[in-house]
């Protein structure tokens, strides 16, 4: 950051708030669309032929899913494997989208129209997906042009590591924050555990497959049925 300590801009970027956001029960769901990309990526790698459709994926990340499918499917570890099935996965993706009816979540595109005409307000992606998964879904369900940053799970399956390279991002952009300006955004304990893990305040959305009662055993700062209007949204913040 070049502006000098005390000028305008610098204390202008001080008071932002950085907004880091979920993808898959946060934002939007795919239905579970993906499930199919998985089934082919293992098909075309594997040679086998297997239903993942009952496969508990939430709150993991797209390194951590291929591993444990390749670890199911072969029943041995195969890093080599694993990352071919990712690879696969992420061009299948796209095209398999509309195998299932998703939507962008309630309140969430409000949310981010209303931040786009802010100023100090900023959002970045914190996501399990890979950047090339995190693009397909966010173009397909049209949400692609209210993010220019995020930190993603390409070549780490560690969450937390994921939120401090998002914390970065932040920081490159704004200067020095306070734990009290960020604020991920997420439907799992999983999400939960990444802003406590760069002290960042947690706002747990039960729009997942996590209901209240479980989120709450993680002790988010705010937690919520689901996101509320940008007024209230903004204002808590």
């Amino acid at each position: 950051m070049t502006s000098a300590a005390g000028s305008p801009q610098a204390e202008a970027e001080q008071d932002a708030i950085v907004l880091f956001w979920d993808i898959d029960g946060t934002l939007l769901t795919t239905g579970r669309a993906g499930v199919f990309a998985w089934e082919a990526a293992i098909e075309e790698v594997l040679g086998i032929d297997v239903s993942f459709q009952d496969y508990p994926t939430s709150g993991l990340t797209d390194v951590e899913i291929a591993r444990l499918l390749v670890e199911k499917t072969a029943r041995a570890p195969d890093p080599e494997r694993a990352a071919r099935v990712l690879h696969h996965y992420e061009q299948l993706l796209p095209s398999r989208l509309h195998y299932r009816r998703g939507e962008v979540l309630p309140g969430v595109r409000e949310i981010l129209d209303a931040v786009r005409e802010r100023d100090d307000v900023v959002s970045i992606l914190l996501t399990g997906n890979t950047s090339a998964g995190a693009a397909a879904k966010l173009t397909h369900y049209d949400l692609f042009g209210y993010f220019g940053h995020g930190a993603f799970a390409d070549g780490t399956e560690d969450r937390p590591s994921i939120a401090r390279r998002a914390l970065e991002i932040a920081t490159e952009q704004l200067g020095r924050l306070d734990s009290s300006q960020t604020f991920v955004i997420g439907d799992t304990p999983h999400d939960i555990g990444a802003g406590d893990a760069i002290g960042a305040r947690t706002v747990a959305v039960a729009t997942g497959t996590y209901s209240l009662e479980q989120l709450a055993e993680h002790e988010p700062w705010w937690l919520l049925g689901q996101l509320p209007g940008p007024v209230e949204f903004l204002s808590r913040l």
